[in-house]
């Protein structure tokens, strides 16, 4: 069951993070050499970027619909009706991309 935003996006219905968390949908970006080889995830160590879904209550610094970059082995995975999610501390948060 999801419930849709304001983007028409689907989330988890009833999901609201707790204290400093934030709900943050992800993809894994591919990276390629100049050779033109494809590398690994397990092999990148680099931040990655994602959209604020949905925040906890002590959550200051940013809000929903924010691109964000984390660390890649922040907070905890989780798949809600096939798209990849993950729940992050706000202190997780490297920055916000201007938009």
């Amino acid at each position: 069951m999801a419930v849709e935003t304001k983007e028409k996006k689907k989330v988890a219905a009833g999901f609201k993070p707790l204290k400093d968390r934030c709900f943050v949908s992800y993809t894994e970006e591919l990276e390629r050499t100049a050779g033109g080889i494809y590398i690994p995830d397990a092999a990148k160590e680099k931040p990655q970027r994602g959209k604020i879904e949905a925040v906890g209550a002590d959550v200051k610094s940013v809000k929903v619909g924010d691109l964000v970059l984390f660390d890649k082995y922040s907070g905890s995975k989780i798949n809600v009706d096939g798209t990849d999610y993950l729940i992050i501390k706000e202190e997780d948060i490297l920055g916000i991309f201007e938009q």
